[in-house]
């Protein structure tokens, strides 16, 4: 029986997650045992205390979540070991990781097509994951040429007692309206709160998105948050797999594991778009509404006092995207939310997110997802 030494994080949604996903596999091989090992064991004996702890359990693998890793250290066990990255990727040992730069994009584009302007970014510079979320951010912004403010607290700052004044003096002087994205769901809310006890209208004055879906933190909120979904589970699952293939084969060169991000979750903190003419919020309000029927230009030219033309025009002037493209992208959203949460055959989700063609949306997703329906589904779906 293979006994793995889980030290890391309980509390977080991600974790859960993970551990969701790792518990999975142990269950389907029938000869893990795991154990756990709470994080303040690690801060109160440091790494030497968690390696007796280990020699004395007998474990045949580790994943762990650590700030600073002392490879040496490990060394002397000769057990795998995957590292929960942290302040930066190890290339010595297996690290579970993320695409977080890609997670930034997501959450710019998010923005970008709600007409934001301004743009704000709250994160941890000490953590690879809000560094290179951030970057992401930045460069599809910069691509835009908007203006971009941060805030990034460090180590030498307690990250669960935020200093509220300064939070909210920087909240305070952005520019408004304003897009916010926060490295994880728990500086978002941080934001969230700072804004209540400041009078701040969110998502009025500041929308405010952030990473993990933790629903706990996020439905705390009020507004409740909008955030993005990782693939974590399955990520768990996968270390499993890489877990057991280290443990039955030796001598096999580190792995990362990479958690991609998936789709934005739309809650309250969100529920605004910056289109500064009215007649184009009212299009866009409608496809939003009814992106799930058929529609056609001649529908929407009903709506508003406006040749086809200028409608085309202004649209595209406002959102950076034609008519067709953003009923397009509706629909692949949809679409995708339906294959990953739901049990509909592809031909009904494709029907129910406004697709009458499958074969022509299976075309489209491939295009937005660099996957067909089928592969999406498979690779991201819990299993």
């Amino acid at each position: 029986m293979a006994k793995i030494l889980l030290l890391t994080d309980y509390s977080s949604g991600y974790s859960r997650d993970l551990l969701k996903g790792l518990v999975r596999y142990a269950k389907g091989v029938g000869s893990w045992s795991l154990q756990r090992m709470p994080l303040y064991y690690s801060l109160m004996h440091g790494e030497r205390g968690v390696l007796e702890y280990v020699k004395r359990w007998k474990a045949d693998a580790i994943v762990a979540q650590l700030n600073e890793v002392d490879i040496d250290l490990f060394k002397e066990l000769n057990i795998p070991v995957v590292v929960q990255n942290y302040e930066d990727r190890n290339q010595a040992v297996s690290n579970l990781t993320g695409d977080y730069f890609s997670t930034g994009v997501m959450a710019a584009g998010f923005f970008l097509k709600r007409g934001y302007r301004n743009f704000a970014f709250y994160g941890f510079k000490d953590a690879i994951w809000s560094r290179e979320r951030l970057d992401g951010y930045r460069q599809e912004i910069e691509k835009h040429h908007y203006y971009l403010s941060t805030l990034e607290n460090n180590k030498n700052e307690e990250e669960w007692n935020y200093n509220h004044t300064g939070l909210g003096n920087w909240l305070m002087a952005l520019p408004k309206p304003v897009a916010l994205f926060a490295c994880d769901d728990y500086y978002a809310l941080q934001v969230s709160e700072t804004c209540n006890l400041y009078d701040i209208d969110i998502p009025g004055e500041i929308a405010v998105l952030g990473v993990d879906n933790d629903e706990l933190l996020c439905n705390i909120s009020d507004p409740s948050l909008s955030s993005i979904v990782l693939d974590v589970e399955n990520g768990g699952y996968r270390v499993g797999e890489l877990l057991q293939r280290l443990i039955n084969e030796k001598n096999i060169e580190p792995v990362n594991i990479v958690i991609d991000p998936l789709r934005i979750e739309c809650r309250g903190s969100t529920e605004k778009y910056i289109i500064s003419d009215k007649y184009i919020q009212m299009v866009m309000e409608y496809i939003e509404e009814n992106f799930s029927n058929a529609i056609s230009v001649k529908d929407l030219l009903k709506k508003v006092p406006l040749s086809r033309r200028v409608l085309e025009k202004k649209f595209k002037e406002e959102t950076g995207i034609t008519l067709y493209q953003y009923i397009q992208n509706c629909r692949i959203e949809q679409f995708s939310r339906l294959l990953l949460t739901t049990d509909s055959s592809l031909l009904d989700a494709a029907f129910l997110s406004g697709f009458d063609n499958y074969k022509n949306v299976s075309r489209v997703f491939k295009k937005y997802k660099d996957l067909s329906p089928a592969e999406y589904r498979k690779k991201y779906r819990s299993k």
